[in-house]
């Protein structure tokens, strides 16, 4: 794990910080199944070789936090018995594990963070489950909570949920937690089930490509994509009473409902049951190698995403669009909650150069606006370290 170097603007409160935890907490990607995980659908994430590094010590204080982050050199305090939202967006994810760890009977006492990422922001790689899971690993760790794997997983999407307001899925905090190295998960995120199918991408690696845009309707066009499923499941479950969410909804029964189903709900509800669809043969098709049906598989969840869920933009789109013209990229789609963020692209390896200048020129073109290159393999889940006194 790296360690923090402390930065010209370091605060006095850590002038004589040593470190006796630390976390490296990955983020992830998802190569197919976007905004399944909230309808209990399959996804296919994985942890990637690009984190956050938390380090942490107790202080003297019963209940006072201090958390320095290097990455936007800013510092905060917060008081364990008066914990209160922040109008900084990324305090709120700490504050919240911290609220929802104490909810749980989890006994903190005072302590002092710091945190540095090498995960870019907004990119749709999921840095805030990444902050999340890494932040209550290090509590658990440092106050020997005895919190499995999975609770830090749940307690973190519930602060999410309850403090931050983001509807999210458990996608995104499973992959951070529980990945593999060299694997992909085949996660059932109705029953938790997992497959760890070995990511074995022959001649091609996973590039993304940034569009660097985050469009302020995100985060709201986000839960009401969710709500507009959940409206879909309250009005099919008033005859089918064992339904209770997308997963158990069928073609034949969502074309039943195709004409009490308002606004923009059964497109929605078509692309959820096809993306389910879709995440499992391209799970099949990973196993028996066959990259060019699996990449097919990531154009249409794109076409998808962009048609009948309505949450890409023109940017993710034109990426695309340029990528599939391309025979050696096998696929193309973007990922993340939408409206901005990161295409994943599934690409021969040998032609990455090439292909980064080629898009960047035509981005840059098209939009005025450049774009980031990161290439990311299959890397495993949150890792912890005990400082030796």
């Amino acid at each position: 794990m790296k360690n923090s170097e402390k930065p010209a603007l370091y605060p006095e409160e850590f002038s004589a910080f040593t470190c006796e935890v630390k976390v490296a907490s990955p983020g992830r990607i998802n190569l197919i199944g976007e905004h399944t995980d909230y309808n209990h659908g399959y996804v296919m994430p994985t942890a990637i070789d690009k984190k956050i590094f938390f380090e942490f010590k107790k202080n003297a204080s019963d209940s006072i936090c201090r958390i320095f982050s290097i990455t936007f050199n800013s510092y905060f305090e917060f008081n364990l018995n008066d914990i209160t939202r922040s109008n900084q967006s990324w305090q709120n994810y700490l504050l919240g594990v911290t609220e929802e760890i104490q909810k749980i009977g989890g006994k903190l006492r005072g302590f002092d963070c710091i945190i540095n990422t090498e995960l870019p922001i907004g990119a749709g790689i999921s840095s805030s489950a990444a902050l999340e899971c890494g932040f209550a690993s290090g509590l658990n760790q440092i106050f020997n909570l005895k919190l499995t794997k999975l609770q830090i997983v749940e307690l973190s999407q519930r602060a999410e949920n309850n403090f931050v307001g983001s509807n999210c899925g458990i996608m995104d905090q499973f992959a951070s937690v529980m990945s593999k190295k060299d694997h992909i998960i085949l996660l059932d995120c109705k029953t938790l089930e997992t497959e760890y199918i070995p990511a074995d991408f022959k001649n091609c690696k996973l590039l993304l490509l940034n569009t660097n845009v985050s469009h302020s309707i995100a985060d709201s066009e986000y839960n009401t994509r969710r709500a507009e499923c959940e409206e879909a499941v309250r009005i099919i479950s008033k005859i089918y009473a064992e339904i209770t969410s997308l997963r158990q909804v069928n073609f034949d029964m969502l074309s039943e409902f195709k004409h009490e189903l308002t606004g923009k709900a059964y497109q929605r509800c078509t692309y959820v049951l096809k993306e389910n669809e879709r995440v499992l043969k391209a799970s099949e098709a990973m196993k028996r190698g066959h990259l060019k049906e699996f990449g097919e598989l990531m154009y249409q969840s794109h076409e998808g995403l962009q048609h009948n869920y309505e949450v890409s933009c023109s940017e993710l789109d034109f990426m695309v669009a340029y990528a599939k013209n391309k025979n050696f990229i096998y696929g193309s789609r973007m990922m993340g909650g939408g409206f901005g963020g990161c295409t994943i692209n599934l690409i021969e390896a040998d032609k990455i150069k090439e292909y980064s200048e080629e898009i960047s020129k035509a981005y840059f073109k098209e939009f005025n606006r450049t774009m980031d290159i990161i290439t990311v393999s299959a890397g495993e889940g949150t890792l912890i370290e005990k400082v030796k006194a």
